[in-house]
């Protein structure tokens, strides 16, 4: 299998089940940001921070290609003549979330309560966090407005949002594990 089709060379793609579409079409912005979020947490687990959190992030990165599926797929062509589902994948579920939810509740028990806004930094790993954070609350937001046109699965939209605070928490807990100082934002009074 070539890497290359030249079946995009006049600026479409196709979605899965075949439907072409604009390379700037919303879906493919909405998955595209999902893949690059997944770049980001592949660099985050790259560096060099405990075994369990790498393992968290892989399952996370496993997720977010079965995001990608859900949401390179056109309503439309989501089910089959049969009636079978087109993607014959696990979708992301309840579970999926909770364990987000749960790493979360772990590393703030860690960790003193937080009374300002942190100014992201601190430690090349930190900044990584929350790098992939801000590129998350992005998928986020194309992916809404994706579903305000084509409606996608809920919990597509859920684990984008538990994941964005995933990884903030995730750059909190690096910091104490790294010893980095939080710096707090503080606004200056007029």
């Amino acid at each position: 299998m070539k890497i290359y089709t030249k079946t995009g060379d006049k600026g479409t793609t196709a979605l899965f089940g075949g439907t072409r579409v604009a390379k700037h079409h919303i879906r493919i912005e909405s998955y595209g940001t999902v893949d690059e979020l997944n770049s980001w947490i592949g660099l985050i687990r790259d560096q060099e921070i405990d075994s369990h959190s790498k393992d968290i992030l892989t399952i996370i990165q496993h997720k977010l290609f079965i995001a990608g599926a859900i949401l390179a797929t056109a309503p439309e062509k989501a089910v089959l003549k049969n009636g079978k589902e087109r993607l014959n994948i696990d979708k992301i579920s309840a579970n999926d979330i909770l364990l987000l939810e749960q790493e979360m509740d772990a590393i703030e028990a860690n960790l003193p309560p937080m009374t300002h806004f942190i100014l992201p930094g601190g430690h090349t790993t930190v900044s990584y966090c929350h790098i992939a954070r801000t590129v998350c609350r992005r998928a986020e937001r194309i992916s809404s407005h994706l579903n305000e046109n084509e409606p996608i699965e809920a919990n597509v939209l859920r684990y984008l949002n538990r994941l964005s605070d995933y990884l903030f928490m995730l750059g909190r807990g690096l910091s104490a594990h790294l010893n980095v100082e939080e710096i707090k934002w503080i606004p200056e009074k007029k």
